[in-house]
């Protein structure tokens, strides 16, 4: 039986899944979910991360799934669903942040990091859409709603340097989420983009660009305080958290010193 929600666990009786959960953003989101009353299925590769951040969360009283998977799996993808539906019941509460950020010169042509960005945060993002979207539209008929929010970036709105290829994906992520919030809040699933500016993780560690890290080097010796990832774990938050009649539908999250 679900437990009612209240004032304090406004997300109580939910079931939420959190992809790229092992550090960063996804990692505070989930912490954030449970902490607010959902049972929360984590989701990324590293298992060693996973378990302990269920840990962490059943110290402080929440409820948490890990299951180690690669989202461009598909197949993998699908056995993680059917654990989540055997474990929690079908999730309404989705929040797609596995990703990666590779930037690089287009004239270098470092197709394998091309590849490796259209693999994670477009074929890995539409996997998990495609698995778990029967069980967000089903828990919205029986329950009233649900959210289905993916992690974009500034970067989809905005020109940078050498982030071509990484900016083209997030772009596909916000304007697919436009399109899915048209044919799914008819059937009471919400649809968000988030739009990060600056937020120090470890998506900052892949980068071997030169030209890219001098950018974020820059930023950081200048004085702007980047965000957090707890800053868009409370976001997540705030927007699910919402009366069932309210969608953000785009959400664009800036330092507040960050010019673009």
């Amino acid at each position: 039986m679900n437990t009612p929600a209240t004032p304090d666990q406004p997300l109580s009786g939910r079931v939420a899944v959190v992809t790229g959960a092992s550090s960063g953003i996804g990692e505070a989101t989930a912490e954030r979910l449970a902490a607010m009353g959902a049972r929360v299925a984590v989701l990324a590769r590293r298992a060693e991360r996973l378990d302990s951040l269920v840990e962490r969360i059943g110290q402080k009283g929440g409820r948490a799934l890990a299951i180690a998977v690669d989202v461009t799996d598909v197949a993998a993808v699908q056995s993680a669903a059917d654990r989540v539906t055997d474990d929690f019941g079908d999730a309404d509460l989705l929040v797609n942040n596995a990703g990666v950020m590779l930037p690089a010169p287009i004239e270098e042509r470092a197709t394998d990091q091309w590849q490796q960005q259209v693999d994670l945060n477009i074929t890995g993002l539409m996997n998990v859409i495609g698995v778990f979207t029967p069980q967000l539209v089903k828990a919205a008929q029986e329950r009233g709603v649900a959210d289905l929010v993916n992690m974009s970036s500034i970067a989809a709105q905005n020109i940078f340097p050498n982030f071509a290829v990484y900016s083209g994906t997030k772009a596909f992520v916000t304007h697919l989420s436009r399109h899915l919030r048209v044919e799914l809040g008819p059937k009471k699933v919400r649809v968000s983009a988030l739009e990060p500016g600056i937020v120090g993780t470890e998506l900052q560690n892949h980068v071997t660009d030169e030209g890219a890290l001098q950018w974020l080097a820059d930023s950081k010796e200048s004085g702007m305080e980047w965000l957090t990832p707890q800053d868009i774990a409370d976001v997540v938050g705030y927007l699910t958290a919402l009366p069932s009649r309210v969608n953000l539908q785009q959400v664009t999250i800036m330092p507040t010193a960050q010019p673009s």
